[in-house]
């Protein structure tokens, strides 16, 4: 047994390993099954570090994303000594980095669209082209006009 370094609680590190199936799980299952206090979970929340949905009568429940988010939570403060604030800013820039590659990808995507309908396009392959492409000037090469 270890103690966590945010709320000092014993946990213990078999806690990530075992399964679980598909399903909401409340906050007791999830603090037993990672080995930390309830409270813990109550703070990544309070801090806004996780989000887990409620029902009608205002019960947390932690669904499997919940679940992958916390494990990198408590590796960051575990493994890591990450603090909370830190975590929080880790976080933020994780999820603004998943943006940023949906992006790319979108416009990527669009690149090979706008590419590949150009050149189906166009019977001369110079027209398709995003760049236009000039083509080359014959300029006479210079005479020699030196007297002797």
């Amino acid at each position: 047994m270890f103690l966590c370094a945010l709320c000092g609680y014993c946990y213990k590190l078999s806690a990530m390993t075992k399964r679980r199936s598909k399903g909401a799980y409340m906050i007791s299952a999830v603090a037993e099954m990672y080995g930390i206090h309830p409270q813990t979970l109550r703070l990544y929340e309070r801090e806004g570090l996780l989000k887990p949905s409620r029902t009608e009568g205002n019960t947390r429940l932690y669904t499997d994303e919940d679940l992958q988010r916390l494990e990198f939570i408590l590796n960051l403060a575990r493994d890591l000594g990450v603090n909370i604030s830190g975590i929080a800013i880790i976080l933020q820039m994780r999820e603004r980095m998943e943006e940023m590659q949906r992006q790319i990808h979108d416009f990527v995507q669009y690149i090979q669209e706008e590419v590949l309908s150009r050149a189906t396009a166009a019977t001369d392959a110079s027209r398709g082209a995003i760049v236009p492409v000039r083509k080359p000037m014959v300029t006479p090469a210079p005479q020699n006009t030196r007297k002797k």
